[in-house]
């Protein structure tokens, strides 16, 4: 639980370094719906791709408040609120993370959006 819990603080900070080495290189992160962001990312090198997009295209709007994280060794839970401004939309939802972990490092992420289809609008 506390890799995650660093890991919000390292994506909130910037500190891109320090995330990165939580990851394992074969990493994938599954972002649920059918919006411009959605689909299956593959590879540390995707994963952080993303993150760029997540942060360009909000023209760094994006801000994560951590609720909660709770979960075992092998797999933890992190519960946010997402808060972006993107031309004249907001994002103003709940998220939850499902991570799975293996030696250490994150192997496995699936990301759940409160709104699926709100989710989906704002991004693309």
């Amino acid at each position: 639980m506390t890799k995650v819990r660093r890991a919000y603080e390292a994506f909130t900070t910037g500190d891109l370094a320090a995330l990165m080495d939580m990851f394992a290189e074969d990493a994938v992160w599954h972002v649920a719906g059918q919006g411009g962001l959605s689909g299956i990312k593959r590879g540390r090198t995707e994963v952080f791709d993303y993150f760029g997009e997540l942060v360009g295209r909000s023209s760094g709007t994006l801000e994560l408040s951590l609720h909660d994280v709770v979960g075992g060794e092998d797999h933890t839970v992190g519960l946010h609120h997402n808060h972006a401004e993107r031309d004249d939309r907001v994002l103003d939802q709940n998220v939850v993370l499902v991570v799975h972990i293996s030696d250490g490092r994150f192997t496995e992420v699936w990301e759940f959006h409160e709104d699926q289809a709100g989710h989906d609008a704002f991004w693309t």
